[in-house]
């Protein structure tokens, strides 16, 4: 067919169906197959593949289409992504919308939609790549990246970044995780020694904000922040307001267990307390958003810390309501509780046959949105 023609025929079918012009070239890009990212890329993480892996029955396939980004329209919808384990850490599954209660303020709400999801997931893994204790940060951190991939399922979306003075998108949204590798493969010698973990944070929340899906933030970091233009309490604010779950891996546990610390600036005898305040602002960040944050010592957790983030991720339960209160502008306290089908708190039995209540990882905050005028 004659270029005009088609040039024609896509601009009918753009007004006839409604179809914003993005989306036909995301999907004819998708229909070329994934895009190995450029070499003038700075590499990011993936899986280690062994060698002589064959391809897969469906290489060269189609991918399905990334994640789209939506236009933002004001709603007074609140959506909790909850994860909801026992006292060991189990998963429970198989509860029903019955079995949540959400208090907003304190105020117990109506439940609008509810839903157990197994969407593909949707991550951003956010790793520290600097010079710092000489790098070894860095390519501890390049490794364990390698590690987490194998956790992920030929249809969830990854997108990598690493960050020392600046950050570096790696390797944006995709399904490859084979293309992942061979950016991460790439990280040879971090640029610098700084660490900027707070403005890396807030870039990569803004710039999932209009993501659609279930979004998640895997950052492998020692918790220290150097550099940042950003206050710890500037970087709250954001967390309050987002719904997307971040987890959090702390590098700093193995040289902890070995007494091995940052000299601070105020002496080598602060150093631990340094390390453990880095430790906190992580888990801070896991805490606040619904996550989970993990402190390894050894090498041979990280394959059940991962397995646990793919866990988490998987057995979500997505819980929405609107506000009793209207708009405000202000930032309200979220609890999620589960009851049993009585009413009463849900209680589960140890071995000993003792009661032991759940545990509800959900974020615990929203920001409302601010009234609209004359209201």
């Amino acid at each position: 067919m004659k270029t005009w023609m088609r040039v024609a025929l896509l601009g009918i079918l753009i007004v006839a169906l409604g179809v914003p012009p993005g989306t036909l070239t995301s999907y004819a890009r998708q229909q070329e197959g994934p895009v190995t990212p450029a070499p003038a890329q700075q590499p990011g993480a993936a899986p280690k593949q062994p060698s002589g892996q064959q391809q897969p029955a469906d290489a060269g396939k189609p991918q399905s289409q990334a994640p789209q980004v939506a236009i933002a329209v004001q709603s007074n919808v609140v959506n909790i992504d909850a994860v909801v384990t026992d006292f060991e850490g189990n998963i429970i599954t198989g509860l029903q919308k019955q079995n949540f209660r959400v208090l907003d303020d304190n105020q117990p709400q109506q439940i609008s939609n509810f839903g157990a999801s197994e969407a593909p997931i949707t991550i951003v893994v956010l790793m520290e790549f600097s010079r710092r204790m000489g790098s070894y940060f860095g390519y501890r951190g390049k490794m364990w990246a390698y590690n987490f991939l194998d956790h992920l399922n030929q249809k969830d979306w990854v997108a990598f970044k690493t960050f020392d003075l600046k950050t570096t998108m790696v390797s944006d949204f995709t399904q490859d995780k084979r293309a992942v590798a061979q950016e991460v493969a790439q990280l040879y010698f971090p640029d610098f020694s700084e660490a900027n973990l707070f403005d890396a944070t807030l870039e990569t929340l803004d710039q999932l904000r209009d993501v659609k899906g279930k979004r998640s933030i895997l950052i492998i970091a020692s918790g220290y922040d150097t550099f940042s233009k950003h206050t710890l309490d500037q970087t709250f604010k954001p967390l309050k307001e987002t719904d997307v779950t971040i987890f959090c891996v702390g590098m700093g546990g193995a040289l902890d267990a070995m007494g091995i610390h940052e000299r601070s600036m105020t002496g080598p005898e602060f150093a631990s307390v340094n390390y453990l305040q880095a430790e906190n602002q992580l888990k801070t960040f896991a805490e606040m958003t619904g996550g989970w944050a993990w402190f390894p010592r050894f090498e041979g957790e990280m394959n059940d810390i991962f397995n646990s983030v793919a866990v988490f991720l998987r057995n979500q339960y997505t819980i929405g309501f609107t506000p009793s209160t209207p708009p405000d502008g202000k930032v309200h306290k979220l609890r999620v509780e589960i009851l049993d089908n009585d009413g009463n708190p849900f209680m589960t039995l140890d071995k000993k046959g003792h009661k032991k209540k759940i545990v509800v990882n959900a974020r615990e905050w929203y920001t409302s949105p601010k009234p609209s005028t004359g209201s």
